[in-house]
């Protein structure tokens, strides 16, 4: 009896893996964080302002557009500090890539977020936030990372 072909075994997709591009708005050692709103995916949580990086942009110039509609700024964005991939326990998946931002024209506006604050970078752990930014809070607080 002839032994039927093998059939690969069928692959799961991957979780849904989104980039983004993230801002540390510096100000002396203090840096710019948001707080999620009630009503969003991971609520009250603290994040970098930042977001999505939209197909044919690059990750600069999705931050210059994300901070412009986020907070009211036009950032000049710095050296990229860091990249994050981030696979989170409900299946999504994040590509995060952090900035620095030392320069920006208008003043700070809060559109988007429940709450934002300047806070020394060694307080940064004190905050509860999102699974994906732990790390670099870590870092941050304890000097590792350029100002």
């Amino acid at each position: 009896m002839k032994k039927a072909p093998s059939q690969p075994t069928p692959r799961r997709p991957g979780p849904a893996l989104r980039f983004v591009a993230a801002a540390l708005i510096l100000r002396g050692g203090e840096v710019l964080i948001g707080q999620r709103r009630p009503d969003q995916a991971m609520a009250l949580k603290w994040e970098f302002p930042g977001g999505k990086i939209e197909p044919g942009e690059s990750p600069e110039q999705a931050l210059i557009r994300e901070l412009h509609e986020e907070i009211g700024i036009h950032a000049v964005v710095g050296a990229l500090v860091t990249r994050i991939r981030h696979n989170y326990r409900h299946g999504g998946a994040v590509d995060l890539r952090f900035f620095t931002v030392h320069e920006f024209r208008g003043e700070i506006e809060n559109h988007i977020y429940h709450e934002l604050r300047w806070v020394k970078l060694q307080d940064l752990p004190a905050y509860n936030f999102v699974a994906a930014d732990r790390e670099l809070i870590r870092d941050l607080a304890e000097g590792k990372l350029p100002r």
